[in-house]
């Protein structure tokens, strides 16, 4: 009898690999992740929220006759216009939230359009400041030197030298007595009313001892 000797065919070591249409150069297409990477990521959108209602509140901090003189819809308008109106804080906190969405509803120009008008108003208060200061100067040289009143009637000669020479010697008794400093006020408004005849464009400068 003769053995047939049957013999199974070797496992092979390779396969042929089959192209892969979704793989690349480096195992993915490299379209596969291009759109998720040009959409914004989560914390970028996030601190573009938070800008946003950041420029709300910065318009709802400001008085109610010049937030109605920025430029933007009604409908934004009228939400700041709202938050400024509420007292309770959790009202207020939601308030502040629909504010910063109705921000988000707005366009490139129409943003940069407010911001030009904060950045702008920004620029008025720092004259306003300066301009203040320069007043409570000049009031605080009228009590330490009694030459600086003959120089001040040199430059306002419309000015009533007897009345204010009485304000000046009350103010220094406030001072040394410790008392309301109502005589010192005074001086300080005197002085910004002359200061308005000659620089009507200039905006009114506030004394800060009267809070």
């Amino acid at each position: 009898m003769i053995a047939v000797v049957y013999r199974l065919p070797l496992r092979p070591t390779h396969f042929p690999t089959m192209p892969n249409p979704n793989r690349g150069a480096c195992g993915f297409q490299s379209n596969e992740f291009e759109q998720e990477y040009d959409r914004p990521s989560k914390s970028q959108l996030k601190r573009e929220m938070t800008a946003l209602q950041k420029l709300g509140a910065e318009l709802i901090a400001e008085p109610k006759e010049r937030v109605k003189r920025v430029p933007m819809p009604e409908d934004v308008r009228d939400a700041i216009l709202e938050c400024q109106l509420i007292k309770d804080h959790e009202g207020r906190r939601r308030q502040l939230q629909y504010v910063g969405k109705k921000m988000r509803t707005l366009d490139e120009d129409e943003l940069a359009a407010i911001q030009r008008t904060l950045d702008s108003w920004k620029g008025a208060s720092k004259t306003e400041t300066a301009a203040m200061h320069a007043l409570e100067r000049k009031r605080e040289k009228l009590l330490s030197n009694d030459s600086a009143l003959t120089d001040l009637r040199a430059e306002h000669p419309e000015v009533d030298v007897q009345h204010l020479r009485i304000l000046i010697r009350n103010a220094r008794k406030e001072q040394a007595e410790n008392k309301p400093p109502k005589a010192y006020r005074e001086i300080f408004q005197i002085l910004k009313q002359l200061q308005s005849k000659t620089t009507p464009q200039e905006p009114e400068p506030h004394d800060e001892s009267e809070e």
